[in-house]
């Protein structure tokens, strides 16, 4: 991996100080709002799955294409319209995004056939550029201390969305039928379009535009040991997370005595401890990115271990599994905005491309890590075989945080006092 050298010109790795922004900083409740327009979609249509596949007369493996294809798109749109927002600005590519996403939520209402509805459904993976947007607006309109905080903020939407999207999904199926969730959907992306042409104002025009191709760009990125170190922080602590939900239903599931409503509730304890860890990042913001990262990554491997421990002894109520579990998302709640601002930080005048390629290397990586696990995880009741392939993702993790918070002191190292940060 080669060492950069651009100047971090937007905030001051060291101090935190704040960027100068060109416009006025958007109000919160709007980036609030894009983050949770951008996984809503993801499963708030699940629980009509069987309808739209008898409405169809489709084979219900069919249908469930919706769901891979709109993954595959999703994480493309984040690489491309993160370095797209770097050429072009901010604003017109989110704009175009929740513009194209709602078109799609009408396609999806009005589909005739199986067709026409996949290939809208794929679509509205479009809104996956406002995730990226979102986050490069707050670091361009706060410094480094502020912008953590704002990013713990935001990501409580992005949090809460999917909890609700199901439920609020289901309402919509069983009293309008399932075309009513994608009506309810164009509506939320109309009004949130409305908010932002109103709100968003374009925050990269103090920034250097990208010189050379997006390939270009990319191998700055990935030639970086920081953009490295952040990025698999994130994907282990997303594999992590990927580890416990496709394995706790498994695990315990037969203790539950079949209740899928109570495995439900249960499971929701880990995004509650999402939305408690990122209100604690802003706790942090005295820190270093990289402190702040081994902080959330011991977290979850100290919550972890008195799981195993328990498991091993034969303990086997399913509070005993379900509350170290927390802390995986306590831990994920403070690495999500930390890991954010690391990778964006790399390079000053590569912010969108860094988040919208950080994010989709996370998805894949921690995908890549469950699928891994998941060979391990074949009986049911196999609780310390879950809990140990948890601790082993989680450690990964914190080796990778390690690693970021070493490369932040040597980096700060190299700087004389009140010197903007370099990226390395």
């Amino acid at each position: 991996m080669t060492r950069d050298n651009s100047a971090q010109t937007s905030t001051n790795h060291t101090t935190g100080t704040a960027a100068t922004p060109s416009a006025a900083v958007p109000r919160r409740s709007i980036l609030l709002l894009l983050t949770a327009l951008s996984v809503l979609p993801v499963n708030i249509y699940l629980p009509a799955l069987p309808n739209i596949a008898a409405a169809f007369q489709a084979d219900f493996a069919l249908v469930n294409l919706s769901i891979a294809g709109y993954a595959i798109v999703n994480a493309l749109t984040e690489i491309v319209a993160g370095a797209m927002s770097d050429r072009y600005g901010r604003r017109p590519v989110a704009l175009v995004a929740v513009s194209i996403f709602i078109v799609a939520s009408v396609g999806c209402a009005l589909a005739p056939n199986i067709g026409i509805f996949l290939m809208f459904r794929v679509m509205q993976a479009a809104i996956a550029a406002c995730f990226c947007v979102a986050l490069v607006v707050i670091k361009e309109t706060a410094g480094e201390r502020q912008a953590a905080n704002r990013i713990g903020y935001a990501a409580m939407g992005w949090a809460i969305a999917p909890m609700l999207g199901p439920t609020f999904g289901g309402v919509l199926n069983e009293m309008f039928g399932w075309r009513a969730i994608f009506v309810a959907l164009a509506l939320f992306g109309a009004a949130i379009l409305a908010i932002s042409m109103r709100e968003l104002k374009e925050t990269s025009g103090h920034m250097s535009k990208p010189r050379g191709n997006y390939f270009a760009s990319y191998g700055q990125l990935l030639g970086s040991a920081r953009f490295w170190a952040y990025t698999l922080c994130m994907a282990c602590s997303t594999g992590t997370l990927y580890i416990f939900l496709g394995g706790a239903s498994l695990a315990v599931g037969g203790s539950l005595g079949g209740s899928s409503a109570k495995l439900r509730l249960l499971m929701g304890l880990v995004p509650a401890g999402f939305i408690l860890g990122s209100y604690l990042a802003a706790r942090f913001t005295g820190r270093s990115l990289g402190t702040t990262l081994v902080i959330a990554r011991v977290s979850t491997c100290t919550g972890l271990l008195p799981g195993l421990a328990l498991s091993i002894s034969g303990v086997t109520h399913v509070l005993a599994f379900f509350g170290p579990c927390m802390f995986i998302g306590i831990g994920n709640g403070l690495t999500f905005p930390a890991a954010n601002l690391g990778v964006m930080s790399v390079r000053a005048n590569l912010a969108g491309t860094a988040a919208g390629l950080a994010a989709a290397m996370s998805i894949a990586g921690g995908a890549l890590i469950a699928s891994i696990a998941g060979l391990f995880l074949r009986e049911e009741g196999a609780v310390s075989t879950l809990f140990l392939m948890l601790l082993t993702s989680a450690s990964l993790a914190l080796s990778a945080a390690i690693f970021a918070a070493l490369a932040d002191r040597r980096l700060a190292g190299r700087l004389p006092l009140g010197e903007p940060a370099e990226s390395g």
